[in-house]
This record gives C-alpha cells, sequence and structure tokens, in this order.
C-alpha cells in the first residue's frame, strides 16, 4: 500500500535516491581513506596495523548497507513503499549516476539495500540492477588536483634507468630507499634477460598506476611497457630491508606472475582508486583473461566482484547446456560440493546433519569461513563468494544430485516452479584435488605435489592458522600448479593450539595399543602422528622426508607458536624466492643476509 500521494511520490522517489547515493558516497569514502592510511602504515613498517586495517575494511560495507537500510525505514518508512515507487527510485538513483565516478560500485550499493528492505531474493527482484545501467568505459577524474588513473613516461628521453627511478620516486615515499640506483640497474638487467636488446619503437613507452598496492609487508607498482605491438606487464614489490629503509625487491616481468599475485587465494589489496573501473580496464590488458569480477575482487571491492561473477554465471548458463554434478573426489561429512564441468568453480553447501567424529554446527561453520575472508590467506585459502537464494534452473540439475541435495541439506532447497532455489551457498575456484593429483600423477607430479602441500601449511601456521583437517583431499592443485587448502570447518589459531610431543609408552600394553594411551585435549596438536595418514604412499613418503622431514618435529610447530606469541610477523613472498634480486645478484647486495637475520625460516610462495 502506498502511504504517500502519488504528486510527493516523484519526490519521494528522488529523496530515497539521493539517499541511497550518499549512503554509498560514505562508503566508498571510507574505503578510499582506508587505503590512503594504509601508506602510512607500510611507511612505518606497522604490519600489525595494516591487517586489522585490511579486516577492518572487509567488514565495512555491510556496516555501510545497514546505516543506510535503518536511515530509509526511520525517515521514509521503506518498506510500506510501492512498487511504483521503488521504480521511480531507481530511475532517479539512475540519473544521479551520470557523472559518477564509480556508477557500477554504487548500483551495487543499491542492490545490496533494496534486497535488505524489500526482503527480496536477487532471483525475483524487479527493482535491483541486473544489467548495468551506466557505462563504466573512459570515465576519468577531471579535476585539476586530480591524479588520472596511470602515468605515462617515455624512456627515450632520459634512457631506462632514470626513467625507473622517477616511476619509483614519484610515490613520493617517507622511508629512504637503501641504494634506488642499484635497485632500478637490477630492474634493467632483469628487463634485457627477459626480451633481450629490443629496438626502441617510437611509441616505446611506460605506464605505471597512480597508486601503490598494499597486502602483506609489501607495496607493489603494477603497470605495463610498450613497444611498437609489444605489451609487457610488470609489478615491482617493494619492501622494508631493515627497519624504515626500502628497496625494490625484484620485478616481476611474466604474466603467470602476475595472475597468482592478484590470485583468489590472496587477500585484497589496499589500494586508492578514485575510478576504479579504470583501474580494472588497466589490470585486464596486463591479465587478459582474468574475469573482471576476479580483478574487481582482489583490488578489495568483494561486493562488486561478487555482484560481477552472478551475472556471468546467468550469462554461462544461458550460452551453455551441460548440467549441474556432484563434484568428484572423496564426499566431505560437512559439505556437499558440486559443479558445472563447463563452469570453473564449485558450488558449497553446509549438510543439515553431520556424522561422527564431526562435532560443530552450521553457525561454527559459517564463523570459520568469515575468520578466513577476513585472515592474510597468503595465497593458501581459497576464497569464497558467499550467496543468499541462488535460483538455478531444475533442468541444468543432474538426477543424483538432486536426489544428494534432498538427501543432505534439506533446509536449504526450495522447488519454485522451473527452479531450484538453494537459501546458502559459498562459491569457490575449481581445483584439482590434491589426493587425485598424487594418485593419478608420475612421480615428477607427486615431487611437485608434496613439496607444495608441505610449503602450503608451513606458510599457513606462520600465519597462525593450523588446517585441522590436514588430508590431501582437503587441498587443491591450481592451475599455476599451487596447493591450496579449501577446507575450514576445523581450523584454528595456531596460538590457541598445544603443540604436544607423544608421551613414550609406559607398558608393552600402551606401545601396543591403537588408541592414544594419553590424554588428548580439544587444542592438543601431535605433529608426529601426522605421517599416519599423509605417508602411506612409498613415493610420496620419499618426497616427503626429502622436502619436509622437519613437518613431524613438534619443535618446528612450537617455533612458529613462539614466534606469533612474540608479536612477530613472518615476510610472504607470492613469488619464488629466486626472482628477488638479494638471490639473483648476490654481488650486488653484500648485506643482504642481515635484512633477514631476525626472520623464522620462512618458506616462500
Amino acid at each position: 500500500m502506498n502511504h504517500f500521494p502519488k504528486l510527493l511520490s516523484s519526490q519521494i522517489g528522488f529523496d530515497v535516491a539521493q539517499t541511497m547515493l550518499e549512503g554509498f558516497d560514505r562508503h566508498y569514502r571510507i574505503f578510499r581513506d582506508a587505503a590512503i592510511h594504509a601508506k602510512t602504515l607500510f611507511e612505518a613498517g606497522d604490519w600489525h596495523g595494516l591487517q586489522k586495517l585490511a579486516r577492518d575494511r572487509i567488514a565495512s560495507y555491510d556496516d555501510r548497507v545497514q546505516e543506510c537500510v535503518h536511515q530509509l525505514e526511520d525517515e521514509y518508512d521503506a518498506e510500506n513503499i510501492d512498487s511504483e515507487v521503488w521504480q521511480q527510485i531507481k530511475l532517479h538513483y539512475i540519473g544521479l549516476l551520470t557523472t559518477h565516478r564509480q556508477p557500477e560500485c554504487a548500483e551495487t550499493f543499491f542492490n545490496s539495500v533494496s534486497c535488505k528492505i524489500l526482503h527480496r531474493s536477487y532471483f525475483n527482484n524487479d527493482f535491483i540492477f541486473v544489467r548495468p545501467a551506466i557505462s563504466t568505459e573512459y570515465i576519468e577524474n577531471d579535476e585539476p588536483a586530480a591524479k588520472p588513473t596511470y602515468r605515462a613516461y617515455y624512456p627515450g628521453t632520459d634512457g631506462l634507468a632514470a626513467t625507473l627511478e622517477r616511476v619509483v620516486t614519484n610515490f613520493q615515499l617517507d622511508p629512504p630507499f637503501e641504494d634506488l640506483t642499484r635497485d632500478v640497474a637490477c630492474v634493467v638487467q632483469s628487463i634485457r634477460e627477459a626480451f633481450g636488446v629490443f629496438d626502441e619503437a617510437p611509441n616505446f613507452q611506460i605506464h605505471v598506476l597512480s597508486s601503490l598496492f598494499y597486502r602483506n609487508k609489501a607495496a607493489y607498482i603494477v603497470g605495463r611497457i610498450i613497444n611498437g605491438d609489444a605489451l609487457l606487464p610488470f609489478a615491482v614489490p617493494l619492501r622494508h630491508v631493515k627497519p624504515g629503509v626500502l628497496a625494490l625487491d625484484t620485478v616481476l616481468l611474466k604474466r603467470e606472475q602476475l595472475l597468482i599475485i592478484f590470485s583468489f587465494s590472496h587477500s585484497y589489496f589496499l589500494v586508492d582508486m578514485e575510478v576504479p573501473s579504470a583501474y580494472v580496464e588497466f589490470l585486464r590488458t596486463v591479465m587478459p583473461a582474468k574475469p573482471k569480477a576476479e580483478i574487481y575482487t582482489s583490488v578489495g571491492l568483494q561486493k562488486q566482484g561478487k555482484n560481477l561473477f552472478y551475472r556471468d554465471l546467468l550469462h554461462h548458463l544461458k550460452h551453455s547446456s551441460d548440467r549441474f554434478i556432484v563434484a568428484p573426489g572423496i564426499k566431505g561429512l560437512v559439505m556437499l560440493v558440486f559443479t558445472l564441468p563447463s563452469f570453473p568453480y564449485v558450488f558449497k553447501l553446509i549438510k543439515d546433519n553431520f556424522p561422527p567424529p564431526k562435532e560443530t554446527t552450521r553457525a561454527q561453520i559459517q564463523q570459520k569461513y568469515l575468520l578466513v575472508k577476513r585472515h592474510d590467506r597468503l595465497g593458501r585459502m581459497a576464497d569464497t563468494l558467499e550467496y543468499s537464494s541462488v535460483a538455478l534452473p531444475l533442468a541444468r540439475l543432474d538426477e543424483t544430485l538432486l536426489r544428494e541435495l534432498e538427501k543432505e541439506v534439506p533446509s536449504l532447497i526450495e522447488y519454485d516452479g522451473d527452479n531450484l532455489v538453494i537459501r546458502h551457498m559459498y562459491i569457490e575456484r575449481r581445483m584439482i584435488p590434491l589426493n587425485l593429483f598424487l594418485q593419478n600423477g608420475n612421480d615428477d607430479d607427486i615431487e611437485h605435489g608434496i613439496k607444495e602441500y608441505g610449503n602450503a601449511v608451513k606458510e599457513l601456521i606462520q600465519a597462525n592458522i593450523f588446517p585441522g583437517d590436514m588430508l590431501y583431499k582437503n587441498f587443491g592443485v591450481t592451475r599455476h600448479g599451487r596447493v591450496v587448502f579449501y577446507d575450514y570447518d576445523e581450523i584454528e589459531y595456531l596460538t590457541d593450539c598445544n603443540v604436544r610431543a607423544v608421551p613414550a609408552p609406559r607398558n608393552e600394553e600402551e606401545e601396543m595399543s591403537d588408541e592414544p594411551w594419553y590424554a588428548v585435549g580439544p587444542h592438543d596438536i601431535f605433529p608426529e602422528t601426522y605421517g599416519t595418514f599423509l605417508l602411506g604412499d612409498p613415493r610420496v613418503r620419499r618426497s616427503f622426508m626429502r622436502h619436509h622431514a622437519d613437518f613431524f618435529e613438534p619443535e618446528l610447530w612450537q617455533r612458529y607458536k613462539d614466534f606469533l606469541l612474540n608479536g612477530e610477523l613472518p615476510d610472504f613472498f607470492p613469488y619464488d624466492q629466486s626472482v628477488r634480486f638479494c638471490v639473483r645478484y648476490p654481488e650486488r647486495f653484500v648485506d643482504a643476509s642481515d635484512a633477514e637475520a631476525n626472520e623464522p625460516n620462512v618458506r616462500v610462495a
């Protein structure tokens, strides 16, 4: 029922639209402030502060949506606004976005708010932006003092080294560089080694995004080199080599290296973007195969990424005909997992009941997934997209899958005409389960998989994540050959665990027992026992003992725990350590070992 006279409906529509846009603008202002503050924290080497900032920013979007909902309910009795006025609200909102610099993100904010108020799901809501209404092409900040999306440099005038040095100094970081001339010389040498001495075409230039990308203990310069028809991507990580002293750590010149640092298994970057669509378009030129949804997510706009992903899914369903099936591999006790073979993702639902020995609840599992979302994932934990009320066409669901859904998750499904509506699900990038990779692989595959598995677990525990269930089936192998963890129902903070050695048996009866002869607390972990379920295959055992014999020593786990309890954060590298300048050109870094003298034995990605 409409509580407003028709003469006022247009004004009400405009006022509500204006209020919603003001809510989005507040959200995006806070989003940008976080990225700006990241620069200060990076300069100060305040790594705990950076971690907290990244966590808080993830939660900020939902807080701003809820604020806007409450304001609309208080000021306009929004739940009782009728359909005609909601149509006016959307039209006014579109009009307000014609000169906006983040229109695509503002449309997503509108969707979030309207769904909360109208209590309607995305699949049956007539008032949301199913498709974008405002083009994001060629948006720029035209204010005189505003910095452009990227800066162009022309090495033909001053030479490549001088130009690269100016690229770095233009970011105006407060800490001094240990030896910027040395580091730039390493960049130039790496470019020459990768591409040879190339002829400089008339259009030879370097484009560099105007903001740094902050994550972990690094800040990344991201750009591209253009020479003739060639477009060469690059990223340069800046790091503290000692407190208050910076250096260029390496230069990444392969597209695959950029795909990894922008991958779904890493935490979101903190980057200041006046026009996010322009940053995304730039990044697509250096990573053309990467979906826009994943790029938006990697730069911290995960709600926009989620919105685009849903559009990609609907588009794919319209242009494919294969069926959703139960995902191959060993079935889990907690999650029902299915996939669409032609679409590179898996869909995960929390089961209604968990058989022994699982002792958990749906709410606890959701909290574990939220913990992972907000934690530093280090390239070793898969990011998840969380959705409510997703409608899938019944004709596209395999009969075996349908029966499995009815058996395992009846509380989460509802038949609605020709659709099956799933009330809650997680969606992740599809990977090859590590147990299948090892089972079907040759000796080289096993060697690689086990080395990566050990590195992944060691990096997780250094980041204060104890995986809990470390069976190979709970890890996946990405298209880049990296091992990533994706089963979160048993994760704990390592600092909450009691690392214990197995007590010696007191008699022959205890020694022969199949059950532990010692008391085990709820947070006790015994690394010596992990070999029982990890080393059954002789080929796996050989590789494991060659690369990770210390994995089963309680001292290793306790050392990492103590390091964390002392407030230390180790360095992590989303690239192989062999490409670091201090390793690649050791003759130029005679004191390089001093920079890491106080670090633990950190494994690199």
